[in-house]
This record gives structure tokens, sequence and C-alpha cells, in this order.
């Protein structure tokens, strides 16, 4: 029996065909045109629960160092979880049929208007929002860090430097990686090593 303070957790939600995994990334693609963060952090996690906000945080990571679009990575890794290789295929052309539609119609239709002023105002003006909602989702995702084997205030340390490094020195991106990103996993895999020897030494 459960002890009566605990509630069982809830069963998680997953995707039941092919086609409802095509058809959730293709409106997840369509939603977000020119940064998909935000919107993939509420469409999985928050609406669909096809993942929880750690397992997010976490895929989030492994498609970020990944070759490639990371919201692609991320659609790859989630469509081979659940159907294998089809799965993939299907959240891969969910990801990229319609926008790749989408963007050959704008190509033509404003392909005379990359120069007018109003339109790199709009564009300007579009820019600042994406990095509003990129922000925001962040926020969102701070919670997901308290348990992080590394420790809040080893996280917040290595976001500190990140954005220091980028937006402060513009160090190019794989020297950040490989600077920063070694030794947090070094820590990681050390603390990891070490809670499991302490779980051990008290059983």
């Amino acid at each position: 029996m459960q002890p009566a303070d605990t509630k069982p957790s809830a069963p998680r939600q997953r995707p039941t065909s092919l086609r409802q995994l095509f058809y959730a990334f293709s409106w997840l693609a369509l939603q977000g045109f020119g940064g998909v963060l935000s919107v993939v952090q509420r469409e999985l996690v928050e609406k669909k629960q096809w993942l929880s906000n750690e397992e997010f945080v976490e895929d989030w990571a492994v498609a970020q160092i990944m070759p490639g679009p990371n919201v692609v990575n991320l659609a790859l890794m989630i469509g081979d979880r659940y159907f294998g290789w089809r799965g993939g295929l299907a959240a891969l052309a969910g990801m990229t049929a319609l926008p790749l539609l989408l963007v050959l119609v704008l190509a033509v239709v404003l392909a005379g208007l990359g120069q007018d002023p109003m339109v790199q105002g709009a564009l300007r003006g579009m820019g600042a929002v994406s990095a509003g909602l990129i922000a925001g989702t962040g926020l969102k995702m701070m919670p997901a860090l308290k348990d992080n084997p590394m420790g809040i205030a080893v996280c917040v340390l290595l976001a500190s430097l990140t954005l220091v490094a980028i937006v402060g020195l513009r160090i190019p991106l794989v020297w950040v990686l490989l600077g920063l990103g070694i030794p947090a996993f070094s820590w990681t895999y050390h603390r990891i090593h070490r809670l499991g020897d302490t779980e051990q030494s008290t059983r």
C-alpha cells in the first residue's frame, strides 16, 4: 500500500501514432518561425506533457551540442524514443516540410522588399520579441536546475560565465563549449559518482 500522504504519479503522456507525431511537430514548426525554444517548451512540456521540465532541459542540452539545428535534433530524439527510426523521420518531416514551403513562398513574394526600411524595422522588432521569448523560457526552465547533480550555485555560475563569454567577450561557441562544457561534464560526472557512493554507504 502507498502511504496516505503520497499521490501516485500521473501516467506519462506520449504520441499515439506517427501521424500525431507529424502533425504535432508541423504545428510546432509553424508557431516557432525564427526561433522555437519558447514554443517547444510550451508545447512538449506544458501542453502535451511528452517530457517533464527536467527531461526537456537535459534533451535540449544534448540537442544543442549535436551538429545541426537544435529543434530538429530534439525532434529526431523524441520521434526515435517513441517509434524508432520511423518516428524520427516523421518528426523530422513535420519540422521541415511546411516551413520549407513557406520559406520558398516568402522568398518569391518578398524578393524585392529586403532593403525596404519598413521591412528592416519590422524584422528588428521581431528580433527583440524573439529575444524576450527566449529569456522568458529560460526563466521557466530554471526550476529544473534544483535537482541537477552539479548544484544550483555551480549551474548559475556556469550560466553567467557562458553569458559573459558569448555576449560580452564574443568568444566563438565552439570554444565556449570546450572551455566550460568539459569542466562542467567532469564536475557532474564526479558528483554523480560521489552521490552514488554516498547512497550505497548509507544502505
